[in-house]
């Protein structure tokens, strides 16, 4: 399939989509598209419909009132010497690519720390040896050194620093959302599952039930349009995948992950609204190139 992607607008990129039992794939671009080049992550639903939530913006304006553009560091590579580690400055440690990195990165401008966590980037295809060898022996990203110890696995991290920083609590108090929560950060392997299992077989069967599953998770709550209704680390523990799978799928499958899914595509757009989680974004083109390359690998 051709790219379409130079050819939509970020200002108007919204995407009419025929549903029905015959045929859900079809996808028809809006006639009056722009021609700028497409630089930021789709919006895949008519902002005139997207509906009206009171009281959603507290924790969103409290996370985007102190969030300042931040000058991001080139990653290093096994030419780079290490930082000080150790030191008693927090440093995180990511890849730009890696979307589980990216959930500790959000999590850390979400609570407002970037001047308080230091970012320090790998690069994965040509690792310094020193992270391995003095930072966190599993050589993977993220991790996070602080008091003197080193934690790894995302959903661990984005918990950890919840609890042990300061800033915008981003996880719920209420006993029936923290046990939702429960369920659906357990159930990001497996929705990750079934995407990478269509991509074997060249299908969208199971990602699209994925999809479907998401699409009720986001209908639990009426409090706001994210999955808790409020904004919480259940929302940057999918966004990075989300921010990845739809552009693919858009592109080289010809299948709109919102279509029949308003829920969901109102979820994309409030997200792409929240600063912390923009400065973390790729451009789309560079996640369909790499999960080109991801699915001749699967089929290899």
């Amino acid at each position: 399939m051709a790219t379409i992607f130079n050819n939509i607008s970020y200002h108007h990129s919204i995407i009419h989509c025929a549903c029905n039992n015959n045929n859900t794939n079809r996808i028809n671009l809006c006639p009056n598209l722009g021609s700028p080049p497409f630089k930021k992550p789709l919006i895949l639903f008519p902002r005139k419909n997207l509906l009206n939530y009171s009281g959603i913006s507290r924790t969103v304006s409290a996370i985007s009132s102190g969030v300042r553009e931040e000058a991001l560091p080139p990653a290093l590579d096994s030419s780079s010497d290490p930082p000080p580690i150790f030191d008693g400055t927090p440093k995180l440690y990511i890849s730009y690519s890696c979307p589980f990195a990216q959930r500790a990165w959000i999590t850390r401008n979400c609570k407002g720390l970037q001047d308080t966590i230091k970012l320090v980037p790998i690069n994965l295809k040509n690792r310094p040896s020193w992270y391995k060898e003095k930072v966190y022996p599993p050589n993977k990203v993220p991790s996070l050194e602080h008091n003197n110890e080193v934690k790894g696995e995302s959903l661990d991290l984005i918990r950890y620093i919840d609890a042990n920083f300061e800033g915008p609590s981003l996880f719920p108090d209420d006993p029936t959302k923290i046990e939702f929560a429960e369920e659906l950060l357990s159930f990001t392997s497996s929705f990750s599952k079934a995407v990478t299992n269509s991509l074997k077989e060249n299908s969208t069967n199971e990602a699209g039930a994925a999809f479907d599953e998401i699409e009720i998770f986001l209908s639990k709550f009426d409090d706001g349009p994210f999955f808790l209704g409020q904004f919480s680390l259940v929302d940057i523990a999918y966004a990075p995948f989300v921010e990845r799978y739809q552009p693919f799928f858009f592109e080289v499958m010809s299948y709109d992950i919102t279509s029949c899914r308003p829920k969901l595509a109102v979820w994309i757009e409030e997200m792409n609204k929240i600063e912390a989680y923009k400065q973390t974004q790729r451009d789309p083109k560079e996640h369909v190139e790499t999960y080109r390359k991801r699915l001749v690998s699967l089929k290899s």
